[in-house]
């Protein structure tokens, strides 16, 4: 892989038959031109008019300093424990809102910031799974899914007639009230589960083939319980019990409950460019399990970066920044946001690019589309067609950097883009993977390491993002390269779309 060249052509690409915006090949005299105005101007106080100086401003060792504030932050708000803490609803969280307000009226945005109450559930007390044979050990073997519903359920677990449980058809014949054994399949856990409950499944246990235990995320609540996901080890071991008349029910046990508490969504508008064709840039700034660097005080570093050296850019399309609050809980900042938006102003929102996790170590580079979210048939017709605009340029960014990009088959599912995919705002992102496993066609393509997509590499524990008391998400779990990398092909995105004189018209 090599670094991206200083400038390129993006490819002809339409929306609707509108017209598209390219920015330019640079000459040798460009090249200098740039170079001098580098020495004579910062980078945040000049016009980056085109996407040659943008791109030299968007630098590893300033994507770091933020970054490393972002931990000193944690570090300052430490949790019962004494690990770094950014979570929902922390004092860790709000002082990294105020970091980002802060550095954005500085450089002269209108910044907002959006105060409401969330509810969230989590699990009480100890849940329990067990067979009348085996107890499986919470948070060794599995986990309870966040989002998982309550209940005490003991039935006989019972796998889908065919397929993986990403159709309903595939629970055809399915006895109502067992529990349903689901491996991971081609769809996320989320489309599973409510297949398994459509089918009146009592209770559903996720697995991973080739895996560690881990906890799965469910970003609509179930109304059943739901482990999640069982080790392959204990898959394997449960699969095989399962076929014994003896022993073939289980005991799913899982109690929760509702907490709430005050949230924020910052949200920064630039003074360029019309507000009437609004593109949003937008990540997460809220952790899980401690400090968040990796998921996602990088992608939170991404668009922060690149709004700081398009400060002083006018533009075609109004720039309107977000960095969303509670989605870990279940992207409950992106759903208020999109939710409490008059029907005039979500008009003015022309197209959305998200920023999840865009430093991985042990990195695929992955384009969410929407078209393969769990969702998909919610979104208004509108939504994939045109979001293919932002996938395309991501694509041509990381093709003619030398740099093998693939669209994730999972979509926009489990980040803030699929919030504006349901209210019928086409939308991108980029995201380079967390926790386990990369596997061997991964390792073709982008190099690394089987296994971990981060934490101890090369290891198959389960990475440190989404495993509660392990608190080694840290600075140390970013790759700064990668972080670059992925920078430069969102400010790419993102340059190229906010000059589109075409978009939404």
């Amino acid at each position: 892989m090599k670094r991206t060249t200083a400038g390129f052509c993006a490819a002809a690409l339409l929306l609707s038959g509108c017209s598209s915006f390219h920015p330019a090949l640079p000459n040798a005299q460009d090249r200098l031109q740039t170079t001098r105005l580098q020495a004579a101007i910062p980078c945040g106080q000049r016009d980056n008019d085109t996407w040659q100086k943008l791109d030299a401003c968007i630098q590893e060792t300033s994507l770091w300093n933020h970054l490393s504030q972002f931990q000193r932050i944690a570090n300052q708000h430490p949790n019962s424990a004494g690990h770094g803490n950014r979570d929902t609803g922390t004092a860790g969280y709000k002082a990294s809102v105020d970091y980002v307000a802060g550095l954005m009226r500085q450089a002269g945005y209108t910044v907002t910031v959006q105060q409401y109450t969330y509810t969230a559930s989590q699990v009480a007390g100890v849940p329990v799974f067990e067979t009348p044979s085996h107890a499986f050990t919470f948070e060794r073997d599995w986990y309870a899914a966040r989002g998982s519903g309550s209940g005490d359920v003991t039935a006989p677990i019972e796998q889908p007639a065919r397929g993986d449980g990403c159709a309903a058809g595939d629970f055809s014949g399915f006895h109502r009230g067992n529990v349903a054994l689901i491996g991971r399949g081609n769809c996320s856990f989320q489309l599973q589960v409510e297949n398994a409950q459509a089918a009146d499944a009592a209770a559903a246990v996720l697995y991973t083939p080739d895996g560690p235990a881990f906890q799965a995320r469910l970003v609509e609540p179930a109304t059943i319980p739901v482990i999640g996901a069982l080790s392959a080890t204990s898959a394997r071991e449960l699969i095989a019990d399962s076929r014994s008349s003896a022993i073939r029910r289980v005991h799913v046990a899982v109690r929760t409950q509702s907490v709430s508490g005050t949230d924020y969504n910052l949200i920064a508008d630039s003074p360029y460019g019309d507000a009437n064709h609004t593109v949003v840039v937008e990540g997460h700034l809220d952790s899980i399990y401690g400090a968040g660097m990796l998921d996602n005080a990088s992608g939170s570093t991404t668009i922060l970066e690149i709004a700081l050296n398009l400060a002083k850019t006018p533009t075609v399309n109004r720039l309107r920044y977000i960095w969303f609050g509670g989605e870990e809980l279940g992207l409950l900042g992106s759903h208020y946001y999109t939710k409490h938006l008059a029907q005039a102003q979500l008009k003015q929102l022309v197209f959305d690019v998200d920023a999840d996790v865009t430093a991985t170590p042990n990195f695929d580079i992955m384009v969410a589309d929407p078209e393969f979210a769990w969702n998909v048939q919610r979104f208004p017709q509108n939504v994939v067609p045109q979001s293919r605009l932002g996938n395309d340029l991501f694509a041509d960014f990381f093709a003619t950097s030398g740099v093998v990009s693939r669209n994730a088959w999972f979509g926009n599912d489990g980040t803030d883009s699929n919030s504006f995919s349901l209210v019928g705002v086409p939308n991108t992102g980029i995201l380079t993977q967390q926790e386990c496993c990369k596997h061997a066609w991964e390792t073709k393509l982008w190099g690394g390491f089987l296994g971990n997509y981060e934490g101890k590499i090369p290891s198959f524990n389960g990475g440190c993002v989404d495993t509660p008391d392990r608190w080694c998400d840290n600075l140390s779990n970013n790759d700064p390269f990668i972080l670059e990398l992925t920078s430069k092909a969102t400010a790419f995105v993102t340059f190229s779309l906010a000059n589109n004189a075409g978009l939404g018209r």
